[in-house]
């Protein structure tokens, strides 16, 4: 999923939030969208449909010509088969594992561990765990943790939000060289223009429970 042939992202969704509905429509053949907006529309409401973990959701989600929801037809694929790197905005790293052993846990061979850390510059912490981390080391490592496990979508939710702007600028563009590298499709959800700009090719405004075309 991903490559050449890469069929890109349909949704049409509806997610009856408490506060207001949410119905989201897109169609993109773009390999890395962003989703921007008011805190509270609902952008990451529409990564965890993607991720499958927003059992509210019905219509449909097909990414790369493969159905992910279709609760009319039964097709609901669980969030386990659809093998997405999700990185959300409170990381969710395993509380009780290293840096090292949060890095490895979806089998990754020890050498790309390796690699992956010093990329993310986390290489220096590897026998910590969570708790003894800053925020953006705990982002860096879900994020490293995430392209270890060989995604068919990467999810990233505001995924340098803790970091200052040289590191910042720096991953972005670290992010996206990779992305593009092993051909992982990729959405976005980010207040920082600059982010948005660097790893998104196409850009969608999410207001008022409705996405549009940027």
């Amino acid at each position: 999923m991903g490559g050449e042939g890469w069929r890109g992202l349909r949704l049409d969704v509806r997610v009856p939030l408490e506060d207001h509905p949410l119905e989201v429509r897109l169609e993109s053949q773009a390999r890395s969208v962003a989703i921007v907006g008011p805190s509270g529309a609902g952008k990451s409401t529409v990564l965890r449909v993607l991720a499958g973990v927003e059992t509210r959701a019905r219509g449909e989600v097909v990414v790369d010509g493969v159905t992910w929801l279709d609760p009319g037809r039964g097709m609901v694929v669980p969030p386990w088969e659809r093998r997405v790197g999700w990185v959300p905005q409170d990381v969710l790293l395993f509380p009780h594992l290293s840096v090292r052993e949060n890095l490895a846990y979806a089998g990754a061979p020890p050498e790309e561990v390796t690699a992956t850390a010093d990329m993310l510059q986390v290489s220096g912490l590897m026998e910590r765990r969570p708790r003894r981390l800053s925020g953006g080391e705990r982002q860096r490592v879900a994020l490293g943790r995430a392209l270890l496990s060989a995604p068919r979508l990467l999810l990233l939710d505001e995924p340098f939000s803790a970091l200052d702007r040289p590191l910042r600028d720096q991953l972005s563009a670290t992010v996206r060289r990779v992305a593009a590298q092993r051909s992982i499709p990729l959405v976005l959800v980010s207040h920082d223009e600059a982010d948005t700009r660097v790893l998104a090719d196409e850009r969608w405004h999410l207001r008022g429970g409705t996405l549009e075309p940027l």
